[in-house]
């Protein structure tokens, strides 16, 4: 029989029981294997032989995230407050009263999730509407949860409506698609002599010393395909992002703008006070940033600490109320690795305040995200401004246009959204295959950011996202394939 040793043993462990669908793992331990590489191998060449069928089946697993985990041991947000309202007699269930059990960035998100289940806000008081059905509610919640703190479940053994729930909440689900096969034998595989499966020493390789010898004669050689499917040569290139920025480059470099670049570590002042993003805001968690605890500090000059603070108090002399919280000086002098390049262009305009500019930045930032297919804890940003007398709403949305039209994107539109330092604020979506696509936001710096840093003038801003332009560009469907060591797969991208 004209197979490999490999496929040999496989067809003698599967005729041992010539009814049945093997799974990969009883195939390694009846043949003894312990790399699936060898199951998998031998039974697509038994496939093509027509002795063994193969079966795929794709579905998708659903484990915990690390806010699943937390959730599961502490209970989840919504089931914790609602704990706490029952403690509390009506009147005591006050938002500054709550406010003072939870840490800070959980209750607003905790009154939100109540507040979809039925619970109301009543001058300053949580008012519950029906109690057995919001219980019911946080009670499937809180078992769908625990359910998944042994392990992934397969989705369609959960309800489909609470995963749907979940999967929309940051880090408390993450979804695994999955791919297992089932091989078994055909008609033809169950006839085959098992006599005839025992192994064979065969020559895979011929060598110098062998021809010397005369081993060669009597000895049986592996059959090798002449048609068989190799490699094509290639010379070396650019990594295709490594491309994709430089073609980013030149695109606004060709429009007259010019390009800046800045640290990687900046205080907690620069990358967030100086753009007017309260110092209780989510995104300046330690789930959301990364500090450092060498330095822990960054020197900030107190010309900038005292006009952050009077601003986010009272909002100076910008014409804001500010934020009316006590801003901490301390805070803003925490370090940190910049969760976006917008850093870079403000202190660009705190350098060179009257002076008119187009300027942009491509560079790495650095968030607490979950790795999946859309999300990396390290990504690039295209950052970019203009800061002149004259800058307004449709010279930005043009400039935008343009560049998207230069990367081959022509039909664009923009949508209004809220960003905390840009007034007005707009998204930038592109048409892609049939579908609008938001790759970004932008905006109009407002004056709570501006005037500290000692202009007046109007400033055009967007950060766009440089790994999910390079996913539509280079046709990917998952982010992590531009970072893997894959020669072969990163060689078949188009060439920028």
């Amino acid at each position: 029989m004209d197979i490999g040793n490999n496929e040999r043993r496989m067809l003698r462990a599967m005729l041992s029981n010539q009814s049945k669908d093997w799974t990969l793992e009883e195939l390694l331990t009846e043949t003894g294997w312990s790399d699936q590489v060898h199951v998998a191998g031998s039974g697509a060449v038994l496939e093509e032989a027509g002795l063994v069928s193969v079966n795929e089946f794709r579905g998708t697993a659903v484990s915990l995230g690390e806010e699943g985990k937390r959730a599961s041991k502490e209970g989840l947000l919504e089931a914790r407050i609602w704990d706490w309202l029952l403690s509390q007699k009506a009147e005591d269930r006050t938002m500054a009263a709550l406010s003072s059990t939870l840490k800070r960035h959980e209750a607003g998100p905790g009154v939100g999730l109540l507040k979809a289940l039925g619970v109301t806000l009543e001058s300053g008081v949580l008012v519950a509407g029906d109690e057995s059905q919001i219980a019911s509610e946080i009670k499937k919640r809180s078992e769908f949860i625990n359910s998944l703190s042994d392990g992934p479940v397969e989705q369609p053994e959960l309800d489909e409506e609470l995963v749907s729930h979940f999967s929309g909440r940051k880090g408390l689900i993450v979804l695994e698609d999955r791919v297992s096969r089932k091989w078994s034998l055909t008609k033809q595989g169950v006839k085959t002599d098992i006599s005839e499966l025992e192994d064979i020493e065969t020559i895979g390789e011929v060598t110098p010393e062998l021809l010397q010898s005369e081993a060669w004669r009597d000895a049986e050689f592996k059959p090798f395909d002449i048609n068989a499917p190799a490699p094509t040569p290639s010379g070396g290139r650019p990594h295709p992002m490594i491309a994709l920025i430089e073609m980013i480059r030149s695109i606004f470099l060709e429009m007259g703008f010019s390009e800046i670049e800045g640290d990687f570590i900046q205080s907690a002042g620069w990358n967030m006070d100086a753009l007017f993003i309260p110092q209780s805001h989510p995104a300046r968690t330690m789930q959301d940033t990364f500090y450092l605890s060498e330095p822990a500090q960054v020197d900030v000059d107190e010309k900038y600490l005292d006009l952050w603070e009077k601003v986010h108090e009272h909002g100076h002399d910008t014409g804001s109320k500010g934020w009316g919280l006590d801003f901490d000086k301390e805070e803003s002098k925490k370090s940190l690795l910049r969760t976006h390049t917008t850093v870079n262009t403000v202190r660009h305009i705190a350098e060179n305040p009257d002076e008119p500019c187009r300027v942009f930045g491509i560079g790495r930032v650095f968030r607490q995200e979950s790795i999946d297919r859309t999300h990396l804890p390290e990504f690039y940003q295209i950052e970019g401004i203009i800061h002149e007398p004259e800058a307004n709403l449709p010279m930005l949305i043009s400039t935008l246009r343009t560049f998207y039209s230069k990367m081959g994107f022509p039909d664009v539109r923009v949508r209004p959204a809220y960003f905390p330092y840009t007034e007005p604020s707009v998204e930038v979506d592109v048409l892609w295959k049939g579908e609008w696509l938001e790759l970004g936001g932008s905006g109009i710096f407002r004056p709570e950011v501006t005037e500290p840093l000692g202009t007046e003038w109007p400033v055009c801003a967007w950060g766009l996202g440089l790994e999910r332009l390079a996913m539509l560009i280079l046709e990917l469907d998952d982010i992590r394939e531009l970072y893997q060591p894959d020669l072969e797969r990163l060689g078949r991208m188009p060439i920028l």
